[in-house]
């Protein structure tokens, strides 16, 4: 019988559908262990990750060019100075000697009874510069400007007059010093150094600047009796190598290049030595960071990865494919052989080994081997070769330019340098021309019987001989003067020479020009029957060429073509002198050549590691796809959940319905056995 019964049947239901469903949620734990192994792979893969990116972290430190051009400095007697040492600086060893520190001047003031007394106004000007002993004169700082400072009425004693000193940030810091006789204005320069005493100049409201009233106290030179010194102005003395360096500053940055010391005590005659030599620590202990990394990322992969022979017992991350890929990759990386950049071709030249059990050894004494060795360059083999970049210019276009618009040019130089060139005209290139000396016959006629007419004219133009006959007519001045020209325009021999003319009247009186310019254009009437009636004695002129200069030097002219160093210009108009410039313009184009630089040891390994540790990277998308897969796990919870819900829903009310049978049932049984019992017995009477 059932221990736990039920109300009406007896029956433990509860029990019943406990058990039940028990069998009915064994896929609910499969589910949740399977969470659990994804759960514990995604934490394995971010320890994982961590491990790669610190690893990554000493790849870079040892990528950055930084690291090995560092110096370590060292000074013997560290009270006098302290030494830093820039990339600039040389490996070597010198003697320092300090001579003497450099100081502000301060000067004070007579002793005033409180910071209450009222001293004067108007205004004090503080200039900077050097006093010469021999004489006392006062040479200006050029570096630095005069600076006036004005004294207000209303706040003219002690106590306001050092204030209204410190706020114009003049230069100059004022104090008040009580030595028990009174209080005394201290005045002192910012800067130290020889060339920034102090030269004080008092505009006293009283009228009077140079007295020992009022605001003259304040005055001081070299000769004044108002402020009295007690710091003189000195300059940093040091001497290094026997070579004496004086400086206005006890910072001193320029006088061993890549050095700057920051003097603290003189000890002069006492020489301290100073040595300057590679840091090679720093790439000592960067070096040791990556091995140490390296190892650590190693432990990480063996204790995720690791299958325990003894206990049978794998590891979360067994047999994983990513986890080989990432040690694979970087084990053969780090065992790869170099192109001998800087000399060298692998991790184990530098002392950097791999041992039997998987993780990194630094043979200290090797590494600091290739450090010492001049033909070893570690930096070049870590780091990155720079590229290289180079301009070049080419020109692709030349043109020239006129700034008078009567200029046209005509040629020029092949090749020129770019610039601008005077023009200056001083002959305008003129035609030649033959002009009658009397008015021309009008009425033409041919010679009759050889006797009289006057129709035939001898001439030569431009060099060329031939004559014309004109045609027998009555003429007006211009129709006459329109027949030459026609007839000399017409003519083979002339037109054949590219001759031609103008001709026209003046009055009765013609000309003729020739249509060329310069000192082979010529009109000469020679002869002919129509000479003395048509020209009388004609006053005949010959052409003259273009004359002038270009860029200020002489040019060669023929007709109106100006010449010079391969520049033939066309002088168009009449004007002379200055005719403008001819600007010769070149369009050039530049060039950028880039060669990429080259990738050193470290800066591979760190886009190797940077692929894998990345936020797109291999690890990244491993993590990803687990972080799917419990998602969907969820999901599947979700519906089995909902199921199992159901199904007990299901099971209690069947047993429910069953425990109603089965009570039902039992009141039957109960119902009969009573009637049965009354029932008389055989026998009976």
């Amino acid at each position: 019988m059932l221990s736990s019964p039920g109300i009406g049947s007896g029956l433990d239901i509860s029990g019943i559908i406990s058990k039940l469903m028990q069998v009915e949620q064994r896929p609910l734990t499969q589910l949740n262990t399977k969470e659990a192994k994804q759960q514990a792979q995604l934490s394995a893969f971010g320890s994982l990750k961590s491990a790669l990116s610190s690893f990554q972290d000493s790849a870079k430190a040892l990528a950055k060019p930084a690291l090995f051009t560092g110096f370590k400095v060292a000074l013997a007697d560290q009270s006098q100075a302290t030494v830093s040492a820039s990339d600039k600086a040389a490996i070597g060893s010198h003697e320092i000697e300090v001579q003497s520190l450099a100081q502000a001047q301060k000067i004070k003031s007579e002793a005033f009874a409180t910071t209450s007394t009222a001293i004067g106004s108007g205004s004090l000007t503080v200039e900077f510069g050097t006093y010469y002993n021999a004489d006392g004169t006062f040479t200006t700082n050029a570096e630095k400007s005069a600076q006036t400072i004005t004294i207000d009425p209303a706040k003219s004693s002690l106590g306001d007059i050092r204030n209204t000193i410190n706020e114009a940030n003049a230069g100059v810091t004022a104090s008040i010093v009580n030595d028990g006789s009174g209080n005394r204005l201290v005045i002192a320069s910012k800067d130290t150094g020889l060339a920034n005493a102090l030269k004080i100049t008092v505009a006293d409201a009283d009228g009077n600047h140079t007295n020992s009233a009022g605001l003259s106290k304040l005055a001081f030179d070299a000769s004044t009796s108002g402020m009295t010194e007690t710091v003189a102005a000195k300059n940093a003395v040091m001497v290094i190598d026997g070579i004496r360096v004086e400086k206005s500053s006890n910072t001193i940055s320029d006088a061993l290049e890549g050095m700057t010391f920051n003097l603290l005590k003189a000890n002069p005659g006492t020489n301290t030595t100073l040595t300057v030599e590679q840091d090679k620590a720093s790439v000592e202990t960067a070096v040791k960071a990556f091995v140490t990394a390296y190892n650590e990322l190693e432990k990480t992969i063996g204790s995720l990865s690791r299958y325990d022979t003894a206990n049978k017992q794998a590891s979360v991350l067994t047999g994983d494919s990513t986890v080989r890929m990432v040690q694979n990759r970087v084990r053969a990386m780090l065992t790869s052989n170099q192109s001998a950049i800087g000399g060298i071709n692998s991790l184990s030249e530098l002392g950097i080994s791999f041992q039997k059990d998987g993780t990194l050894k630094l043979d200290d004494s090797k590494l600091s081997v290739v450090l010492a060795d001049p033909n070893k360059h570690i930096a070049a083999f870590f780091g990155d070769i720079p590229g290289t970049t180079s301009t070049t210019s080419t020109t692709i276009s030349q043109t020239v330019n006129v700034s008078d618009s009567l200029i046209s040019i005509i040629s020029q130089p092949p090749v020129f340098t770019p610039g601008s060139l005077a023009v200056n005209i001083s002959q305008i290139a003129t035609q030649g021309s033959a002009i009658a000396s009397k008015v021309a016959g009008l009425n033409i006629s041919a010679p009759f019987l050889g006797m009289g007419g006057n129709n035939k004219l001898d001439m030569t133009i431009d060099g060329v001989s031939s004559s014309i006959t004109l045609a027998t007519d009555s003429y007006t001045a211009a129709t006459l003067a329109a027949e030459v020209q026609s007839k000399i325009n017409s003519n083979t021999t002339f037109s054949s020479a590219g001759i031609s003319v103008i001709v026209t009247q003046d009055a009765g009186k013609l000309s003729v020009i020739s249509n060329r310019y310069g000192s082979t254009s010529s009109v000469n009437i020679t002869g002919g029957i129509g000479k003395a009636d048509l020209f009388g004695t004609p006053v005949q002129t010959a052409g003259k060429n273009v004359a002038g200069t270009i860029g200020g030097q002489a040019a060669t002219g023929a007709g109106k073509e100006l010449s010079n160093n391969g520049l033939t210009l066309k002088i168009e108009g009449s004007s002379i002198g200055s005719r403008g410039t001819v600007d010769f313009v070149e369009t050039t184009e530049q060039t950028t050549f880039t060669t990429p630089p080259i990738p050193g040891f470290m800066s591979r390994l760190d886009q190797l590691l940077d692929g894998m540790a990345r936020s797109d990277g291999l690890i990244n998308n491993r993590m990803d796809g687990i972080n799917s897969t419990i998602k969907g796990i969820g999901r599947q919870r979700e519906a089995l959940e909902h199921r199992l819900g159901e199904v007990e829903k299901r099971l209690r009310a069947q047993f429910t319905a069953l425990d109603s049978m089965v009570a039902s049932m039992t009141q039957t049984s109960n119902y009969l056995q009573q009637q049965l019992a009354n029932l008389p017995k055989i026998g009976d009477k």
